[in-house]
């Protein structure tokens, strides 16, 4: 008798029930109502009526049910009524009630007003009862997502719920503040949106000295190089659409994004960096007000029964016009024809930008144009040869026309202030093939420009040259489990004589590159200065050695040494919430014959040298709302980098190299970057 007492009493513990009183409208007991209890996971269901005294009980295994009335009998279940924390009402049925082992969950069930009651046909006699289970919704957006334990098991294996109710206020789950829900009828949604940016970066990168250095006794050339930069971007969006958002494309959207620069910080170590006024000293505070999105998009037209379609977006938008950002990767003024044919596997993009100018600090958009307009047209086809793999063609045309500039702090970029300093045009096409996807295991992308066109007057060459270059890259990758191993080739060809009428040195219209590093490399993450010139060897985002004024201010220039980049990386998925990034590439100048020119060096060798990168991408919540991105970089340098902003090499006498070599690239104290970004997405 112990044993079968033992028995039951594990047995009782290892199941829960629901109990509760069924009630009439008006608040009766209600005998003989038959209630439905169905285990959401297995669909098993249990029938128990209720007694006189309108009560119930039903035992069950641990789980998530769901709770109805059998006809002619309708339940009202209140939605603003707490049934448990998971349980949804459906009105006549309760979803998601949660029984546990050796627990009692209680839930009270009011009938539905009859339908005879207070309802007659014309003739005054009372109509029958319904028992159509039917229900309506406002729409197929509400109808919700079902919640139930997974496997019917709390005490073992914990609960597993994939769908989760939203509220207005939450970003992550359904929200109409995020296009989930309709706000009028159907077809009308609204997103409301807002990202957080906060940046700090403390970079060494060779500083030129102005004739007023902060250290009288710096050398001629070369100031002290620490800068500290920090920033807050806060941009705030708007958007109305109008469609169906299952299938068919939008039929129209309104976008508008303010973006505010809260503030813009440097701190430099050197006079004539923040200012050319060197009576601004070495840091810097200002604010910036911007529009990166203000578009209107129209569907123009279906073009089959597959919803292909073509829609054409006038405004400040972006655009990439590659996979990889080598051209054209900007927000700006334009008007842009896109949509796509075939089932979606052919898309097309022909694009016409006129060009605003950028705030010099925030690289955000100013509200003038610079009299630059460039057009921009690319089709790309999926699934080309094999299956995973789309393949791109291209055309740009940038047409920079004559124009004279200081940026805001003082230092002229339009035209560049080295050479003879007259405005000049440009007038380049690139045509450009590129692929991206896998063949088999291996993920592939690449990339090919030719441009050609002519440059009026180029500052350099002091003439009008006609430009003939090319660019390539290519990277290939292989997954083994959690790793990724990469390797990859960059290419832009330099220019081998700096005065004749060619320019064979690579530039590009706008580029934002993601590769070979990107934003963790220290040569394409930091702006390098060459001394004396009023150039750049290399812009901020870039790794192009164009010889340029400023990427977002200045033109592009043809007449320039090119690059040839070897990468090798590995990219690691640490854990859920954590991806480490490393790479290390390997640089060399193609040409130097440019350098050597406007440095007035004899000899300047190709070796840049060996960048090192590390950068750690933390999700501390497994979704992208709340990002924590880290990154260090450094430039270990090469013979032909120190020829550039040394002359230890080339022309010191012996026995004195202390007095030759400044100590701002001495190979013993290393150039690097390090920085840091919470970016927060709402």
């Amino acid at each position: 008798m112990l044993t079968i007492a033992s028995c039951f009493g594990i047995a009782g513990q290892s199941t829960g029930r629901i109990k509760g009183v069924v009630r009439e409208a008006d608040g009766a007991p209600a005998a003989g109502v038959v209630v439905i209890v169905a285990n959401q996971v297995t669909r098993r269901v249990k029938r128990t009526p209720s007694r006189a005294d309108g009560t119930y009980l039903v035992q069950l295994k641990p789980g998530a049910y769901r709770i109805s009335l059998a006809p002619p009998h309708v339940a009202k279940f209140d939605k603003d009524k707490n049934y448990g924390d998971f349980a949804i009402s459906r009105d006549d049925s309760l979803e998601n009630v949660i029984v546990e082992p050796g627990k009692e969950t209680s839930v009270d069930i009011l009938l539905a007003k009859k339908a005879s009651e207070g309802k007659k046909d014309a003739a005054g006699v009372s109509e029958e009862p319904q028992t159509n289970l039917r229900r309506e919704t406002p729409d197929r957006w509400r109808v919700g997502f079902p919640e139930y334990d997974r496997y019917g098991d709390r005490g073992a294996r914990g609960r597993d719920i994939p769908f989760k109710k939203g509220r207005w206020w939450d970003p992550y789950n359904q929200s109409a503040l995020k296009g989930d829900y309709p706000i009028k009828g159907d077809k009308l949604f609204m997103v409301l949106s807002a990202v957080s940016a906060t940046a700090v970066e403390q970079r060494r990168a060779p500083t030129p000295s102005d004739v007023s250095s902060v250290d009288p006794a710096s050398a001629e050339f070369f100031g002290r190089p620490e800068q500290l930069a920090a920033s807050e971007t806060l941009q705030l969006s708007f958007e109305l659409f109008h469609g169906d958002t299952t299938f068919k494309p939008r039929d129209w959207a309104l976008k508008f994004s303010p973006t505010f620069s809260i503030p813009n910080y440097l701190n430099a170590r050197e006079n004539g960096v923040v200012n050319i006024d060197v009576r601004r000293g070495t840091n810097r505070t200002d604010w910036h007000v911007s529009l990166e999105e203000a578009f209107a998009e129209v569907k123009l037209a279906d073009v089959d029964a597959n919803y292909d379609f073509v829609s054409v977006r006038v405004g400040i938008q972006p655009f990439v016009s590659d996979f990889r950002g080598f051209i054209f990767s900007d927000n700006n003024l334009g008007a842009r024809l896109f949509g796509a044919f075939d089932n979606n596997r052919v898309q097309f993009n022909a694009a016409y930008f006129s060009m605003l100018e950028k705030d010099t600090n925030s690289g955000l958009n100013r509200f003038d144009t610079r009299h630059q307009n460039v057009y921009i047209a690319n089709v790309f086809r999926q699934d080309f040869v094999h299956k995973g793999y789309t393949i791109q063609g291209s055309f740009h045309f940038n047409d920079d026309r004559r124009s004279f500039k200081f940026d805001r702090n003082g230092f002229l970029v339009r035209p560049a202030l080295i050479g003879d300093v007259r405005p000049h045009a440009i007038k380049v096409g690139y045509l450009g093939v590129s692929g991206d996807g896998h063949l088999g295991r291996v993920n592939l992308t690449h990339s090919y420009y030719f441009a050609f066109g002519r440059d009026d007057r180029n500052p350099i060459a002091g003439r009008s040259v006609r430009v003939r270059s090319n660019m390539a890259a290519a990277e290939a990758s292989v997954d083994h489990d959690y790793l990724r191993f990469k390797g990859s080739l960059f290419w832009a060809q330099g220019d081998g004589n700096a005065t004749d009428d060619k320019a064979t040195g690579f530039d590009a219209i706008f580029d934002d590159p993601n590769f070979a590093g990107g934003q963790f490399s220290f040569w394409s993450r930091n702006g390098i200065r060459l001394t004396q010139t009023g150039v750049g060897l290399v812009q901020p985002n870039s790794l192009l050695p164009s010889l340029r004024s400023s990427k977002i201010q200045g033109q592009a220039n043809f007449v320039n040494p090119g690059i040839i980049i070897y990468n090798g990386g590995v990219d690691v998925e640490v854990t859920q919430r954590a991806k480490a990034v490393f790479n290390i590439n390997y640089l060399r100048f193609q040409r130097t014959e440019p350098l050597e020119y406007i440095l007035f060096q004899n000899r300047i060798r190709h070796d840049i040298g060996f960048d090192y990168s590390l950068g750690v991408a933390y999700r501390p919540f497994l979704i992208n709302n709340v990002t924590l991105t880290f990154g260090a970089a450094t430039l270990q340098t090469g013979r032909g980098f120190r020829d550039i902003f040394t002359d230890r090499s080339r022309n010191c006498p012996p026995n004195v190299g202390d007095f030759c070599e400044p100590s701002v690239i001495n190979p013993s104290k290393p150039l690097y970057s390090l920085f840091a970004q919470l970016k927060l997405v709402f």
